[in-house]
């Protein structure tokens, strides 16, 4: 943990002339002191991202508690198609969960125009072809760099969450070998490289089209019955395999032991696995009668939730009540935030460790998008070859999102 710039008061004035403007530390130093010491109105703000010359845009959103003094965490909160990134955080809740822990979300926008006015959508690589499309894995790689040197985080703390065509991106990103996000989060988008039809018929994520720098973290969600990006597999194109077949091949890229015993509470399955390489761990929940929208916990959840905190004091008895062992009314951001920051994150958050030049793979990308109401579906990728020949690939077809 690196927490120079509060342990001593040398470092505390560098850290002051570097944010006052006094470029003329080393680039370590640099590097370290970038983000701190400067304030910053609590709220939402449009930031402006450069790539290349290109502007690209996202917002925001700091809690009441940043004081620009001590590093915090940063979520990225990608929408779906059809979306946009405050459409998002209205749909996540990612910014209340940032409200009432301390830490920044940052939702980027993605370069295509949406079928709705005032909506985008992402140029997932090898999947959307629309014109108007712009380098997404380089404007995700900068959008990191803008949020680490305006603000004061802690670079080893910088998670991701995608919806629908959003996680899609998110998997892209990963499967590009990019290596800055610690861990990541999949509500209806759990992908892991662009789909391939073998020899059998049988559909399966195409192993040289994802390839990412690390074991990663990953919790995902998954509706049975969502009709966009199909539990089972099928659906669209770019869509295809299951997400069971999904999560087997993450499973693989993380190392991980087949040791979850999955548990069910009221239609919704819990699985945890936890024995992963590198203090990786892959959650899943997956919901019986769950669609395509972003899951909330039902009303009548939030009325017992309130009732049993009046009820702390001793006013009812529940001692012959057995505890179920997770409560199945989620709310995924939540849920999320939990896993990525638990009391030791060296038991939840993979460590990074060096990419290898194998590991260095072009972004194929994934699988094209389609929206429901506002937002789209996700998708991913994967490492090694197939066993099997394929006999076609699954991807997006022109003008689709």
């Amino acid at each position: 943990m690196a927490f120079g710039i509060r342990s001593g008061s040398i470092l505390r004035a560098l850290g002051c002339m570097t944010a006052a403007g006094a470029f003329f530390l080393g680039p370590g130093m640099a590097a370290q002191a970038a983000g701190c010491g400067t304030p910053v109105e609590p709220g939402y703000h449009d930031v402006s991202v450069d790539v290349g010359g290109t502007q690209r845009s996202g917002v925001v959103f700091v809690p009441d508690s940043y004081t620009g003094q001590d590093k915090v965490s940063v979520v990225f909160d990608f929408h779906g198609s059809n979306s946009n990134p405050r459409g998002q955080m209205l749909r996540s809740s990612w910014d209340k969960v940032a409200a009432k822990n301390g830490f920044l979300v940052f939702a980027p926008q993605g370069s295509l125009s949406g079928n709705m006015p005032n909506t985008h959508a992402w140029n997932v690589p090898g999947v959307t072809f629309r014109e108007g499309g712009l380098d997404e894995v380089a404007f995700i790689k900068a959008a990191v760099e803008k949020v680490k040197q305006s603000y004061c985080v802690d670079p080893a703390q910088i998670f991701a969450s995608g919806y629908s065509g959003g996680g899609r991106m998110l998997s892209a990103y990963l499967c590009s070998g990019a290596n800055d996000f610690a861990g990541a989060g999949f509500v209806n988008s759990l992908r892991v490289g662009l789909p391939v039809e073998n020899r059998e018929g049988k559909w399966a994520a195409d192993p040289s089209t994802c390839q990412p720098a690390k074991p990663i973290s990953i919790m995902a969600f998954a509706g049975i019955k969502d009709e966009q990006n199909p539990y089972a597999g099928g659906g669209k194109p770019y869509w295809q395999y299951s997400f069971k077949t999904a999560l087997q091949r993450w499973m693989e890229l993380d190392g991980c032991k087949a040791n979850a015993k999955p548990d069910t509470i009221e239609g919704v399955t819990y699985s945890l696995y936890d024995t992963c390489q590198n203090g990786a761990r892959i959650a899943t929940y997956e919901f019986e009668n769950g669609s395509h929208d972003w899951p909330k916990p039902n009303a009548k959840a939030n009325v017992i939730a309130a009732a049993s905190e009046g009820q702390a004091a001793g006013v009812v008895k529940v001692s012959a009540v057995k505890k179920p062992s997770f409560d199945p009314n989620v709310d995924p951001a939540y849920r999320m935030w939990d896993f990525f920051r638990k009391a030791d994150s060296t038991d939840v958050v993979a460590t990074a460790r060096p990419s290898s030049a194998k590991a260095k793979v072009q972004a194929v990308g994934c699988a094209g998008d389609e929206a429901s109401t506002m937002n789209t579906e996700g998708m991913t990728c994967s490492n090694s070859q197939p066993n099997d020949q394929p006999r076609r690939s699954g991807l997006g077809a022109k003008g689709a999102l």
